[in-house]
């Protein structure tokens, strides 16, 4: 069995910034991910950032990426790829899978950085080639550089569905329309904007009845909704695609952090159910951290923060030295973040969420 000071489970932005605080107060660092490389989301992320210069506005994400990839390497970070953390056991002794072996390491802290899933949408069709999750066309044109389909349904007007309309309008598709069930647009204006300058018909009030086609997509019907969210099924019509693409939201990836036995709680303005966490980002199992979409879906540029303040909290416990300063300046980026109308509820649940941690450890 190894030995490592601190194990980082998840290689997108929250844990290559996590890694990078550690190993820049000279923790030993373990960074796992299952993919071929590093950097989750960012490298699909070719639009830029907005927001501060504190949070990189104007950079696309797969400079980010790129930036926290090399900087990670830069500072000798040890990097498992192709590997599944699939437990944390007494002690903190993960499992892991690596190259076909199984591995068990000892951890004196571990930090969960493993992002979040993709909501699926069951409806009559929903199983044909050609209907797809929005993160997975997105890897599809921004990665493979494949179009996954010509004539494009998108399902859901939050920010991943607006901003993959685009840029598969970028890749040449088109995008017949995206349909939403709620009576406005859930996502940023800003990308609203990109769309509409193409001409893109967006449906409110409406949602999908069924994907045609006998082997594959070939067209989609869809209808509005009455106040109550019911179909009207007398006012449906039938739009001609090959491919729908599934954009309903997604739901923070913790698995690993229940068969660890963290305490959970319901937010729905963090995507679901959450694991409780102080506020440094411990969760109720003494030396486990998380950070990042698993601890609540937020924006790139939050799970970023979060992984610093995990980071450097792991190091805190582990070299029990104090970083109040840098600490607090990362928790006010993440309060100047988390501003508007979407920034705020997700703030209030973070407040919340933390305030439950404190009840429910004394319980």
């Amino acid at each position: 069995m190894e030995e490592k000071e601190l194990v980082i489970i998840g290689g997108g932005p929250a844990g290559l910034c996590a890694a990078i605080e550690a190993r820049k107060k000279g923790i030993e660092v373990l960074l796992i991910d299952e993919n071929l490389r590093p950097g989750g989301q960012l490298f699909k992320q070719i639009h830029r950032f907005f927001g501060s210069r504190e949070h990189m506005a104007g950079v696309r994400g797969i400079t980010i990426g790129e930036k926290l990839l090399n900087s990670a390497i830069e500072y000798r970070t040890e990097i498992w790829l192709n590997s599944i953390a699939y437990g944390i056991f007494k002690d903190r002794i993960i499992g892991i899978v690596r190259d076909g072996k199984n591995v068990l390491v000892k951890a004196k802290a571990v930090i969960i950085a493993t992002g979040a899933i993709e909501n699926p949408l069951a409806f009559r069709g929903w199983t044909l080639p050609g209907v797809m999750g929005a993160g997975a066309c997105q890897t599809m044109i921004n990665i493979h550089r494949v179009l996954p389909g010509k004539k494009v349904l998108m399902i859901g007007s939050g920010n991943v569905g607006l901003i993959v309309s685009y840029q598969l309008l970028q890749a040449g598709a088109d995008v017949k329309g995206v349909i939403e069930i709620m009576p406005q647009i859930g996502g940023y204006l800003v990308h609203a904007a990109k769309i509409k300058r193409y001409g893109v018909p967006v449906f409110l009030s409406s949602t999908i009845v069924e994907a045609e086609g006998k082997t594959e997509v070939e067209g989609a019907t869809i209808c509005p909704v009455d106040q109550s969210f019911k179909p009207l099924l007398k006012k449906k019509k039938t739009i001609d695609v090959d491919l729908i693409c599934i954009a309903v939201g997604l739901s923070p990836l913790n698995e690993i952090l229940y068969q660890a036995g963290c305490l959970f709680t319901y937010q729905p303005y963090l995507g679901g159910t959450v694991a409780l966490h102080n506020e440094n980002m411990e969760t109720t199992v003494e030396g486990i951290f998380v950070a990042g979409d698993c601890s609540g879906v937020e924006e790139a540029s939050t799970a970023m923060e979060e992984g610093k303040l995990a980071g450097i909290s792991a190091v805190e416990k582990l070299k029990r030295e104090k970083y109040d300063e840098e600490k607090q300046e990362i928790r006010k980026r993440l309060n100047d973040f988390r501003i508007g109308t979407f920034g705020e509820k997700r703030r209030i649940a973070k407040e919340q969420l933390v305030k439950e941690y404190y009840e429910r450890i004394k319980n």
